[in-house]
């Protein structure tokens, strides 16, 4: 029997009776540290590039990150030339710190400190293993001789510190695997690590991480309460939190360690990292968030925030995920939809947000509620989905089935009748395949440099126009061109495409999903390849937008 329980034993619990951290509630944000571009970019198949970590940096200090951690530069090279990239190019925000990780090694933590040369303010954050399991298997060492690790490690950190005076440095120790490490021990090594720092006077931290998720969150608060209570010089740190969801509890595990006396938690956007997770950010944040509380982080436009994480990290958010998927504010069930209808029409403009099914308005996060409440039958819509791909070879991606089925069901409403065949092939083509209102792809001239330029002609209702754009693929490179040209601000949520089955075989189907000033537009188009036929789906849903600022403009 391959599945059996007995080979595992329960992860140790701590004797603490008089635990006073189920008596407290949360009032107020911790400290953030994001970490995606270390922890996170460590976890993906393909790490990011210099291009897609500065586009995670600029998400991140607009997003509102105080601390960010940006690489271990003494163990990469791209890491420290990130690092460098940063300094030199004066790209850190007067109120942002730089958080770096080095093993407590001299040979690292010496490269470590030239990577951050002319850095106004930096954390240096040094760690090592200290849990039973490592001291006896990785290090062949007792208890003696991994707190001599972090003793040296410390004692390192801070005298190269003190040979480059011009930063204002602060000092981060983790025990590695804190989780499931003694918590007398954890205490022991951190307090000897204080010892070594406090003559320096420079702001210190405590990391205390759970490298790997072994226990239920209310035993993980436990072993931060007896921490933050026996460590000599609670006061003279700040004790910071680095959860991870090997057992799907990073979240609560972090919330409950700020209750049990936590000042800091480390995580990243959408909880990308090792196995199946770093702690969510955005999920703990947007929790603070719905019981009225202020996160101090602005998660305003999650489908930019979405955008920009999926196309750094290569990852598909999930549709279920907390707050930011798509279908989390969609009710598909009849008696949800009314409950919701009629929760809405009682909504007073001061009060509370109280509405059923919904426990944050998805206008704070830019979703509208043309996607709260939607006509939606399950066989209905895979009805028209077969019908589509049979008769036109058109595979359409879930986002796209949910928008037409709402188009199918408002003309069967107004109809009061069946909808053919021949119909819903109709209604596809109208709505998605016709170039919007005139509007239709010439002639276009792609460059390759280092990256993609685009000149395109573009026929509109008002005559031709020439757009000129750059980016990393044809895409990017129109819709640069069309932000230009109009001023709409436009981001890429989900792209596919595929040949089709029906027709001459060079022909290509384009689907894409855009955010156009905050509104969320479908565009499809076949053209003679698929670079044509992504060019014009984009157009097609750009468009919409466009159209609509005019006939506003003409109303007024």
């Amino acid at each position: 029997m391959s599945f059996d329980h007995r080979k595992y034993r329960p992860a140790p619990v701590i004797a603490l009776a008089d635990r006073q951290w189920p008596n407290r509630v949360l009032e107020q944000a911790p400290t953030w540290c994001a970490v995606d571009l270390r922890d996170g970019n460590q976890a993906l198949v393909e790490p990011m590039t210099v291009a897609q970590k500065l586009q995670m940096w600029a998400l991140m200090t607009h997003v509102g990150f105080k601390h960010i951690e940006v690489g271990f530069p003494a163990a990469s090279q791209p890491d420290f030339d990130f690092v460098r990239e940063l300094i030199e190019r004066n790209l850190i925000p007067e109120d942002v710190t730089i958080q770096v990780l080095v093993q407590a090694r001299e040979d690292l933590i010496i490269r470590t400190f030239e990577a951050l040369k002319g850095a106004k303010r930096a954390i240096v954050h040094v760690y090592n293993s200290v849990n039973p399991t490592q001291r006896n298997y990785v290090f062949n060492s007792g208890k003696e001789g991994v707190k001599a690790i972090a003793v040296q490690g410390a004692r390192w950190v801070r005298d190269h510190a003190a040979r480059n005076p011009g930063t204002e440095w602060s000092f981060q120790y983790s025990p590695e695997s804190f989780s499931s490490t003694e918590v007398e021990f954890a205490v022991e090594v951190c307090d000897a690590v204080i010892d070594e720092w406090r003559p320096a006077a420079r702001p210190m931290i405590l990391n205390l991480p759970a490298t790997v998720e072994v226990s239920t969150p209310n035993v993980f608060a436990d072993q931060v309460e007896w921490f933050c209570r026996h460590l000599k010089a609670r006061s003279e740190v700040s004790i910071s939190i680095h959860t991870h969801n090997d057992r799907g509890c990073g979240v609560a595990a972090a919330e409950l360690a700020v209750l049990a006396g936590a000042d800091r938690i480390e995580g990243t956007l959408l909880g990308n990292g090792e196995r199946t997770g770093n702690m969510d950010i955005v999920t703990m944040a947007m929790n603070l968030y719905s019981q009225g509380i202020d996160p101090e982080l602005d998660l305003s436009d999650m489908d930019a925030i979405v955008a920009t994480v999926g196309a750094c990290t290569q990852i598909a958010l999930h549709p279920r995920h907390p707050y930011a998927g798509e279908l989390v504010y969609t009710a598909f069930s009849g008696s949800h939809q009314d409950a919701i209808r009629k929760s809405l029409a009682a909504e007073k403009p001061d009060a509370y947000w109280d509405v059923a099914y919904l426990p944050i308005d998805p206008a704070d996060l830019g979703r509208s509620y043309e996607a709260v409440i939607r006509i939606n039958s399950q066989s209905g819509k895979g009805g028209v989905t077969y019908l589509l791909e049979r008769d036109l070879g058109l595979q359409l991606p879930r986002w796209l089935q949910i928008d037409f089925s709402r188009r199918v069901q408002a003309q069967a409403e107004a109809s009061s009748s069946e909808i053919s065949p021949e119909q819903i092939r109709a209604l596809f083509e109208q709505h998605y395949l016709e170039p919007l209102h005139g509007y239709r792809v010439g002639r276009f001239q792609l460059g390759h440099d280092s990256q993609e330029s685009l000149r395109l002609e573009l026929q509109t209702p008002n005559g031709a126009l020439q757009l000129e754009g750059e980016g990393e693929g044809a895409i990017t490179a129109l819709v640069n061109g069309w932000e230009r040209e109009t001023g709409m601000h436009i981001d890429v949520l989900d792209y596919s495409e595929h040949a089709l089955s029906a027709g001459t075989e060079s022909r290509a189907v384009a689907y894409v999903l855009l955010s156009v000033d905050g509104a969320r537009m479908c565009g499809v188009a076949i053209g003679r390849d698929v670079v044509n036929a992504s060019l014009q789906a984009v157009i097609n849903g750009a468009a919409q937008i466009n159209i609509e600022a005019q006939a506003q403009r003409q109303r007024a």
